[in-house]
């Protein structure tokens, strides 16, 4: 069984607004039988913290084109995308480089 962990997510580049304007968020994620990976987390994210337009951050099981990851500094595509398993003290950054003009 894999403990529960805590993680720092962030939201930046206009995608705070679809998670109530809030950028920074430290959650704790629940244990379960799996250690979690970046594609439990979205569906986590979807369910509990997204407010709106979840359109506007997901696509299917990952995130939409226009949403850069970062998974501590470093670009998602380096870390496995939606196979890394998430660590304790984890920080991932959701920025949107889709802007209205």
């Amino acid at each position: 069984m894999a403990a529960p962990i805590a993680v720092h997510l962030e939201f930046g580049g206009g995608a705070e607004l679809l998670f109530g304007g809030v950028k920074d968020h430290q959650v704790t994620l629940p244990s379960q039988s799996e250690p979690w990976d970046m594609k439990q987390l979205l569906a986590w994210i979807r369910a509990n913290m997204l407010q709106e337009r979840p359109e506007l951050f997901v696509q299917g099981d990952t995130v939409r084109p226009g949403i850069l990851v970062l998974i501590n500094d470093a670009d998602w595509e380096l870390m496995g995308e939606l196979t890394y398993q998430l660590q304790d003290q984890d920080n991932v950054v959701f920025i949107s480089t889709l802007h209205g003009g």
